[in-house]
Order: structure tokens, then C-alpha cells, then sequence
């Protein structure tokens, strides 16, 4: 048996999936109006390594957290033994490049990512070992009007979208003394409910009991409905920020949801918390959530300073955006040549250039082929015009314009002749829309 026989055809790994041509035009076109909405805030962009310390994972996000615990890829370095880790969230590594390369020395930042997270969980509807996010955040701002505008900003990119039925849901989870009273009250109310907890719960009512309240076991339900509100232990301070974060978004006339059981995953969260959830994603339907996180920081060793932000799931915007908006593809190119010898392809490839020189997106037709296989390309592509070359038209000087589309042809001549000098203008001007 040869060595090519032997070998086993190789595929991707589950949950991780690859984005064809078709599918990646529907990221790029959602990334573009991502860029230009973060853009319209002030956001600049910040790329930090896909790979960090296992130890600021550990660190930021909590080491009793569902990530640290079950869902990261780490492994230890050849080189030098370090423990490293596959970014499974975008915060902490944004927070430890800003302590680095001290950003925040002269002024606040408001920086934005894109790109893939892993993490080793059961792939789902929604859920993938490598999916991608949009992750916003708001270095160095105190007050409750980031925290809202934020809310706002989103609720902008739902409308840009054309997204139906997103809805908010807020919360607050104080400052850290006023966790610590309505952590000990919780404690003693998970242990007076110790029969009717799961196993998971009762693993976690000593070191994450907030997580205990976030449960979808229905026979924990009737105890996490009578456990103590954290948000009936806020104080003046953590009530008047909340309060200035919900004055806000009346003002601007966002509707909302209080949750007291809302509490994120990860531990890093203090006083504003909030996600956008929908039904139209099965039982993974939050869509973007985020909150503040004034302690991370200095937890991470750098000088405390306040900090705000959140997180969007492509793969599920994506979802969303297919089901409310009509997409269409879009076309490979505005001109494709056709063409019947060698010379006319020479000559294809030179008028090609001059037409990438004027704005256009240009694709020659490579390899021999026949008329018929080359207008069947043509058509796939979705460009708006064939320019025909044979040896006719080399002899002549004069292209055939083929126009491809209905639009293009209830405005003009199905086909029509054209000077290769006057080639580009007249293509430019017929074409301009689709620039």
C-alpha cells in the first residue's frame, strides 16, 4: 500500500469550524458595520496575543469559574515550562496589555477586539470550542453614563442590524462589602436548602454561591426565587450609581428588565452587570453581556483605576442577523473577462489592470475554457458586465460589454461595443454604483 493510500483523510475539529468564501462574506460585511459603529463612539482597536500566563486567567476571571475550572486549553511550554493558555475571554488579556504598556498614563481608553476564544465545552447550537467575539471596553471611567451609553451603543448596533426581539436585562452586584453581607446570608440560606441542591450547587455554595442562584434545574427554582437579593444589601453609593445608570437609559427610551439573579460568569464583576438575550437561539440565548469591573486592575498588579465593558457573540449575531435581514452575497467582482486565445487574455489582463486602477473589482478568466464554461463563471461571480475578447476584438480594438444583470440591462443594451481607450471610463460610470 502506498505512502498517499495509508493516509487518513484528515477533518476539522468538532467545534471548530472552518468559514467558507460564502459564509466569510456575511462576517466581513458584519465586521465592517462593527468597525464603523465602535468607530462612531470613539473605540480604537487593541489586538492582544490569542496566547497568555494560564495564571491571568486563573487570576482575572476566578479560579472557581466554569473556565478555569473545565474550559480552558493550557498546556506548558517546551521551551522555558511556563503554563500557557488559549485566550478563553478577551478581558483579561485587554487589562493586562493596558497595565503593560501604561495606557491609561495620560487618559482613558475605550479599545475594542475582535477574534477567536476557545474553550473546551460540549459544541451546541451557538456554542463552539473556537468561536469569535466582539469585546468593548472603557478603561478608566467611573460614573454611571458609560456604563449606559454602552447600553446605548448596543442598542444602536440592534437597530443597525435590523435585529427583532433582543431584550435587556440589568442588574447590580454592589461593592465588595456589600457581596461579602449578602454572601453570608446566602451561604446560610443554601444550607438551610441543602436537600433540594444539586451536586453542583452544593460544590459551589461555599466558593461561587452567587452561581448557585443562576441554576436551570427546575427542582432548585422555588430556593433560588427565595434567596436573599443581593441587590437589597446595596448601599447609598452602589443604589445612586444604578439608579444614574437606569435614569439614563430613560432618557434615551431603552425598556429593561431588572434580574436580581443576574450575575455573570465570571468573578471580576461589581455594581453594573447586563445582557441582551432572545428566545430565537434555543437554550443559548444570550446575544452580548457585560458589566463593570472596577477591581481587575489592580487585581491584575496594576494602580486601580474604574473599567466597563462587554462581550458580543458572533456565531449568535450572525444567527440572529440571518433570521430578521435579507442577505445577499456579494459579488465577486464588477467585470469578468471572457476570452478566446492566448493573446486575449494578455490583452484581458492588461485592460484588467487599468479598470483595478479606476475602483473596479476585476476577475480574467484563468485557464483555457470554453465560451459557455467561461459566461457560466462569469455569472456565478455576480458581476454586473462580461467584457469579451476574441480575435475579432483584438483586431478591431473594440471590447464586447455583455451586461449580466436585470438592472444593468433594462438601462442599456444587453451587449454593446466599446474602444479599448474608452473601456474604463465607460465601465466606471455603468458600474459606479456597485463601487
Amino acid at each position: 500500500m502506498s505512502q498517499q493510500q495509508s493516509f487518513k483523510k484528515v477533518s476539522a475539529i468538532t467545534g471548530m469550524k472552518d468559514i467558507l468564501p460564502g459564509e466569510s462574506a456575511r462576517w466581513e460585511h458584519l465586521e465592517a458595520i462593527v468597525r464603523d459603529w465602535l468607530a462612531a463612539y470613539g473605540y480604537r482597536n487593541l489586538r492582544a496575543p490569542v496566547l497568555e500566563h494560564t495564571r491571568l486567567f486563573a487570576r482575572g476571571i476566578g479560579e472557581v469559574t466554569d473556565i478555569v475550572e473545565k474550559e480552558m486549553y493550557s498546556f506548558t511550554d517546551a521551551l522555558n515550562g511556563d503554563m500557557l493558555t488559549m485566550r478563553p475571554e478577551f478581558t483579561a488579556g485587554m487589562v493586562r496589555a493596558t497595565i503593560e504598556h501604561n495606557l491609561l498614563y495620560e487618559r482613558p481608553q475605550r479599545v475594542y477586539a475582535m477574534g477567536p476564544v476557545f474553550r473546551h465545552e460540549r459544541p451546541q447550537r451557538g456554542r463552539y470550542r473556537q468561536f469569535h467575539q466582539i469585546d468593548v471596553e472603557a478603561l478608566g471611567f467611573a460614573g454611571p453614563d458609560v456604563d449606559a451609553e454602552l447600553i446605548l451603543m448596543l442598542a444602536r448596533l440592534w437597530k443597525l442590524l435590523g435585529l427583532k426581539d433582543v431584550r435587556l436585562e440589568l442588574n447590580s452586584l454592589g461593592l465588595p462589602e456589600e457581596r461579602a453581607a449578602h454572601r453570608q446570608a446566602l451561604v446560610a440560606h443554601l444550607e438551610t436548602h441543602i436537600d433540594v441542591l444539586d451536586e453542583e450547587a452544593r460544590r459551589r455554595m461555599h466558593t461561587n454561591p452567587l452561581r448557585v442562584l443562576d441554576t436551570k434545574n427546575p427542582a432548585m427554582q422555588e430556593m433560588a426565587n427565595s434567596a436573599p437579593r443581593l441587590f437589597d444589601f446595596l448601599g447609598e453609593q452602589s443604589r445612586a450609581h444604578f439608579d444614574g445608570v437606569c435614569e439614563r437609559l430613560h432618557d434615551a427610551g431603552i425598556s429593561y428588565t431588572l434580574n436580581p439573579r443576574l450575575v455573570r460568569g465570571l468573578d471580576y464583576y461589581n455594581l453594573t452587570v447586563f445582557e441582551w438575550t432572545t428566545d430565537r437561539l434555543g437554550a443559548q440565548g444570550t446575544v452580548c453581556g457585560g458589566g463593570r469591573y472596577d477591581g481587575l486592575l489592580e487585581l491584575l498588579g496594576g494602580k486601580p483605576a474604574p473599567a466597563v465593558g462587554f462581550a458580543i457573540g458572533m456565531e449568535r449575531l450572525l444567527d440572529l442577523w440571518e433570521q430578521d435581514a435579507s442577505y445577499d452575497t456579494p459579488a465577486e467582482c464588477d467585470v469578468y473577462f471572457v476570452h478566446q486565445s492566448e493573446a486575449a487574455q494578455r490583452q484581458a489582463m492588461r485592460l484588467a489592470e487599468l479598470l483595478r486602477d479606476a475602483g473596479l473589482k476585476v476577475m480574467v478568466h484563468a485557464g483555457p475554457s470554453g465560451f459557455k464554461a467561461q459566461f457560466k463563471r462569469a455569472d456565478l461571480s455576480g458581476a454586473a458586465a462580461a467584457v469579451i475578447l476574441g480575435d475579432a476584438e483584438l483586431q478591431s480594438g473594440r471590447a464586447s460589454v455583455k451586461w449580466l444583470r436585470q438592472e444593468q440591462a433594462d438601462n442599456q443594451e444587453q451587449q454593446q461595443e466599446m474602444p479599448f481607450g474608452q473601456l474604463v471610463e465607460f465601465l466606471q460610470s455603468r458600474c459606479k454604483q456597485k463601487v
